[in-house]
């Protein structure tokens, strides 16, 4: 992938995380979309008998979908697949800081794909705001909460569903019931190696004991050093950050004055090549900036706490993630994990990866979303579920209309909430 300043993702991660994923989900919408399409048969009761019912998706119309820039190619096409699928037309909208994905896709959209059902607009805020203010049947967000706003509050003009993809402050939680080396692993290819932490799943921040994070650390460290080596700078196997901006606003959370001194690894910073090694920081403020923005780059603060249980108040204190990881083989804390924490999607030993489940559907809770997508879950973000309700002539009954008597009422309430005997009873006017 390029930008403006030349190569900012590797290639390896832009054919594993955006290509293969992408033709993953072109692949399964292909086989399993007559199955998705056909009606699906649901009981009804005995009030209306003889009847039949069905719940039958039909498409919405024509839908908006603004994308992001940090997987320029996943996060515009996956939704435009569901969205086909389900039979809309489609304006598609990428993201203007990576403008070489988004000129290549209006080229390659416009030639291979029919113009009449999908379109892409580029442009950046003049254009975006001018597509917000038409009226669409739904709009399919992912960015930031604070554009989530606008778009949301651009949509209730026209009282348009949408979806928001967000993002916030994905925690990681490390017991030491562990696997330390491969945990450590884990870690670093969720928050480096997807796209040098610039991806709204990534880990965000860790919480283990006081006890254990010395441990953590170092194990974190030699991990870090055996894949990009003792001057990750020089390293071609990290992604840059995007741009001198979102460089500037990572320098300025790692030199607030809060977080002095709180440095136990990394820190180097090459802004010619849009480049901050990996960092680790222990025990920050939780008031610090680093704590309370989305972090979205490098840099990955590590809090202690005394006990492991004690992490779930850190995690419940702030709005709720997008993800939540957890690292442990202690059954009880899995369950406890799941139960207490309110996350878009869980991983347990395992980070980011439960993005490429496209049985699973993603999707933020609470500030960092609304609705959910991927594989059959994209079909039905852009489907509305009709329901068709069945009946022939026969079967006619007189209770149901005017003149009223006790005798009605009588079978009337049988018929609604009474036994089989009371039923009968009501027929036979017993």
């Amino acid at each position: 992938m390029r930008n403006r300043s030349g190569i900012s993702k590797l290639v390896l991660e832009s054919i594993v995380d955006e290509v293969g994923l992408l033709k993953k989900s072109c692949q399964l919408a292909l086989k399993e979309l007559r199955h998705w399409m056909a009606p699906e048969k649901v009981k009804t009761s005995i009030t209306i008998f003889p009847s039949s019912a069905a719940i039958v998706p039909e498409p919405l119309g024509v839908v908006l979908i603004i994308s992001t820039w940090n997987y320029p190619y996943l996060v515009s096409l996956d939704p435009v697949v569901g969205a086909i699928a389900a039979g809309n037309a489609v304006v598609l909208k990428p993201s203007e800081i990576s403008p070489s994905t988004s000129s290549l896709m209006a080229k390659l959209l416009g030639k291979y794909l029919d113009t009449s059902a999908v379109r892409v607009v580029e442009g950046a805020v003049p254009e975006t705001s001018a597509l917000l203010e038409q009226k669409w049947d739904k709009i399919f967000y992912t960015g930031n909460g604070r554009v989530g706003r606008i778009v949301m509050a651009a949509a209730a003009k026209h009282l348009t569903p949408v979806v928001l993809e967000l993002g916030g402050k994905s925690p990681v939680v490390v017991d030491s019931e562990i696997n330390l080396q491969v945990a450590s692993r884990r870690i670093i290819s969720g928050k480096w190696g997807c796209n040098n932490g610039q991806a709204c799943v990534a880990p965000d921040y860790v919480i283990t004991t006081k006890e254990f994070a010395p441990k953590l650390v170092e194990s974190l460290k030699q991990e870090l050093e055996r894949f990009y080596g003792k001057n990750p700078l020089e390293t071609k196997d990290i992604s840059r950050i995007v741009n001198a901006y979102h460089f500037d606003r990572l320098i300025k959370l790692l030199e607030d004055d809060k977080i002095s001194g709180k440095i136990v690894h990394g820190g180097e910073k090459d802004k010619s090549k849009l480049q901050i090694a990996p960092t680790l920081l222990l025990d920050v403020p939780r008031d610090s900036l680093i704590m309370t923005e989305e972090i979205f780059g490098p840099l990955l603060p590590i809090l202690t706490v005394d006990k492991v249980e004690d992490s779930f108040e850190v995690v419940n204190s702030g709005s709720k993630p997008l993800a939540a990881y957890l690292f442990t083989n202690n059954k009880k804390l899995k369950e406890q994990f799941v139960a207490c924490i309110s996350a878009g999607a869980m991983a347990i030993n395992e980070t980011a990866l439960q993005l490429s489940v496209n049985t699973l559907p993603f999707g933020g809770v609470g500030e960092s979303g609304m609705g959910a997508y991927h594989g059959k879950f994209s079909f039905d973000a852009f489907s509305h579920k009709k329901a068709v309700l069945y009946r022939i002539f026969a079967g006619d009954m007189p209770m149901r209309y005017p003149p009223y008597s006790k005798e009605k009422l009588r079978f009337l309430k049988a018929l609604l909430g009474g036994s089989i005997l009371e039923l009968i009873r009501a027929l036979l006017g017993w």
